[in-house]
C-alpha cells in the first residue's frame, strides 16, 4: 500500500516476481504469498497466464465504487458513531489532525497514509468486523491512488471534520450524513476526471 500511496506502484502496473524479490529483499515465494494477500485484498489483479497487475478502475468502475464506497463509509461512521467512547474521541481527532498537518507535508504518499490512518480508526471504533473485512477490497484506495484529486485535499480534511464532530457527539444519523457527503464530495471530482477521460 505505501509504495502505491507514494506513488512508485500506480493501478494497471504489471508487477515481475522477480524484480519484486529483487526490490524488497526476499525470495520468490513471499512475494506470491504477498500478491496472493493483496488479491484477496483487492489491490491485486491475478490473471491466468498474466502478470499480477494492481487493480486499475476504469470509468464505470470508478464510479461503482464511489456509488458502494458512499454507504460503507456513512455506515462505519454511524457505527463509530454509536460506539464512540471517552477514550475513542481524542484517538479519531488525533487521526484528522493527522490529515490536516499532511495537508503541508511534501513527503510522497503522506497524506495517503494520514487519509488511511484515519479510514482505519473510525472502522476499529465502530467495531463492525464485517465493515473491516470488506473496506480494503471496497478499491477506495485504489480510486484515490489512481485519481489523486490533490485540490481536493483541503475539502476533504474539512468533509471528514463533519464526520469527527458528528461522531464524538453521539450523533449517528448526522455522522453517516456526513460520511456520505465526503464520499460525494470526493466523486464529483472523480466523476470530472473520468467524465474527461472517456
Amino acid at each position: 500500500m505505501r509504495g502505491l500511496e507514494e506513488g512508485r506502484f500506480v493501478p494497471g502496473q504489471r508487477l515481475v516476481e522477480t524484480e519484486l524479490a529483487s526490490r524488497f529483499g526476499v525470495g520468490r515465494n513471499a512475494v506470491r504469498e504477498a500478491i496472493q494477500w493483496l488479491s484477496a485484498q483487492g489491490v491485486i489483479d491475478v490473471t491466468r497466464h498474466r502478470s499480477p497487475a494492481i487493480r486499475l478502475l476504469e470509468g464505470e468502475e470508478a464510479l461503482e465504487v464511489l456509488d458502494v464506497a458512499e454507504r460503507v463509509i456513512g455506515l462505519a461512521a454511524r457505527a463509530a458513531a454509536a460506539s464512540m467512547t471517552r477514550e475513542d474521541r481524542p484517538r479519531l481527532r488525533a487521526a484528522l489532525d493527522a490529515m490536516q498537518a499532511a495537508l503541508t507535508d511534501d513527503t510522497p504518499g503522506a497524506f495517503s497514509r494520514a487519509r488511511r490512518h484515519f479510514y482505519g480508526a473510525i472502522l476499529e471504533i465502530g467495531g463492525n468486523r464485517e465493515l473491516q473485512r470488506m473496506f480494503p477490497a471496497l478499491g477506495i484506495h485504489i480510486l484515490h491512488a489512481q485519481y489523486r484529486v490533490e485540490s481536493s485535499r483541503a475539502a476533504q480534511v474539512g468533509d471528514l471534520r463533519n464526520v469527527v464532530q458528528a461522531a464524538a457527539a453521539g450523533d449517528a444519523a448526522q455522522a453517516e450524513a456526513a460520511g456520505r457527503a465526503y464520499v460525494t464530495a470526493l466523486g464529483a471530482a472523480v466523476r470530472k476526471m473520468v467524465g474527461g477521460s472517456q
